[in-house]
This record gives structure tokens, sequence and C-alpha cells, in this order.
């Protein structure tokens, strides 16, 4: 691939290119509210000519409580994600938070995410690359945009060349992230695509004692800015009932809202690219 790109589940990603989208619930709640997503959003592309992969977590292992909901577990997940991938057609992705299970996800999923707490773990990122996937690494909350060229040179060292890198906030105090823009321009001269994380962006971590709050009002103008900035791509979490969802539900957007939201990102893009 050029210099910046990669190539993720058939798709070019980066500069020049369409936008690409992650999309799907936080975590895999059941079989059933995880296909009704994944059918919506593969309909949605599908008509809409959209480049989109479909993303579950089947453990949360790193939630605030020891009482929250995690997740079926690796096995069980990574059922889910197969059978939605073959009756869907959607390529899928989801994290992992240890080493042994990259293999296995590696087997599954057409890219493997690092979570942003879990992104300088030489081990767990050596392992995820040696799968030969496309990796997906957030940047830490805690790590200054220029620091991810370490990170990116882990991968690449362990033989991955398709590397994105997500753009989710810093913290900002207590109970709060923000996001500077600047990020954007910055994650490229790492020489990666950058993916903007919309709805983790407004996450207030343990805002409501113990839980995760969010403000999904912001997740529309943040993401409309990050692509104004240069974004090559967009996550987002999404729930048909956000504030019924046993994970990230403050922050994540109604999946009846997110069709009219990723058109205007798209529409947005081609006006980027249209005006270098």
């Amino acid at each position: 691939m050029a210099e910046g790109k990669a190539q993720v589940a058939g798709y070019a990603c980066g500069p020049g290119e369409p936008l690409l989208f992650i999309a799907g619930p936080c975590v895999i709640e059941n079989e059933s509210i995880t296909r009704e997503i994944a059918e919506f959003l593969a309909e949605f592309a599908r008509s809409h000519q959209i480049r989109l992969i479909f993303k579950a977590s089947f453990d949360k292992a790193n939630r605030t409580s020891l009482h929250s909901f995690r997740g079926p577990g690796l096995a069980e997940g990574l059922r889910i994600l197969s059978r939605i991938k073959e009756s869907t057609g959607l390529p899928v992705t989801t994290d992992i938070h240890e080493p042994a299970q990259a293999l296995p996800v590696g087997e599954v999923c057409d890219l493997i995410q690092i979570p942003a707490f879990l992104c300088r773990q030489t081990d767990l990122l050596v392992a995820a690359a040696q799968t030969g996937k496309p990796v997906h690494v957030k940047k830490g909350q805690f790590l200054a945009p220029w620091d991810m060229r370490y990170v990116v040179e882990k991968l690449r060292s362990a033989g991955c060349q398709n590397v994105l890198v997500g753009e989710r906030g810093t913290f900002f105090g207590y109970g709060r992230l923000v996001n500077d823009m600047q990020a954007i321009p910055i994650l490229h001269e790492v020489g990666v695509p950058v993916i903007f994380d919309a709805t983790h962006s407004v996450q207030q971590p343990g805002a409501q004692g113990g839980r995760s709050g969010g403000n999904r009002q912001m997740v529309a103008p943040l993401a409309r800015a990050a692509v104004a900035a240069g974004a090559d791509g967009v996550f987002f979490e999404t729930h048909p009932r956000p504030d019924e969802a046993l994970s990230d539900g403050p922050n994540m957007v109604p999946l009846s809202e997110l069709p009219a939201l990723i058109q205007t990102l798209v529409e947005l893009r081609q006006w980027v690219l249209s005006h270098p």
C-alpha cells in the first residue's frame, strides 16, 4: 500500500480514500440483539455503498466495576461474530486484552482492535501483529499523539503493515475526555490512517459511580470536526435502545440515527478531498 494507507477487509483506508466506518454495539449482549444491529448496518452499507466493518466485544475486561456485565467470553463471542459475518457479509472486528486471544480472534475477524488502555503492551501488540491481520490500535488517553509512532513501530517490527490508529480523546482532569483535533494531522505524520472514535470521545469515565457516563449529543459535532480535520474513518458504538444497553449506553448513538450521520460525514469527506 501507498505511504499512509492500509488495506483492511478489502478496503483501502487512508488519505484520498472514502471514509471507513467501524460500528456496532459496545459488547455482545446476546446473539439476537447483536444480529439485529448487524443486519441493520449491513443493509444500510449495501444500499448506500458504505465501507463498514461490524464491531462488537466478546469481553469488556476493563469495566469500572466488578459487578458490570462483561460479555459472553471468547469462544461464544467468536461463534456469534462468525455467524454474523457469514450471514450479513460484513467484515468483523473485536478487541483483545491478552496475547493468547490474538490467534483465535485472527481466525475469525478481519481486523484486530487494541484497546486504548493497552496500547503500549508490547506482548499484546506483537501477538496481534503476528496473526497477519490488520490492527486498529487506539491512542491511550494518557499519550501524546506523537508518541504513537513507537506503538506503530512495535506492530510493524512484528510484521503488521496494515495499521490503523484511533483517536479517542485525552484525559482532562477527572472523569472527562477532550479531543485535540491537531492529533489527527500529527498522527498522519506517523504514516498511518487515522480513525476517529466518536463515541468513546464523549465518554465520562467513572462519572456514574462505578459506571462510566457520557454525552451522546456531542458525538455528531465531534465526528464532523474530525472528518474536517482529515480523519480517514469513524468509529461508532450503536444500539437500538442505548439507555437499555449493558455497557456504554450514555455515549452510544441510537441505531436509527446513525445512517443520517454517516451520510453527512460521507458528504463532508468528499468536500474535504476536493479542497486539499
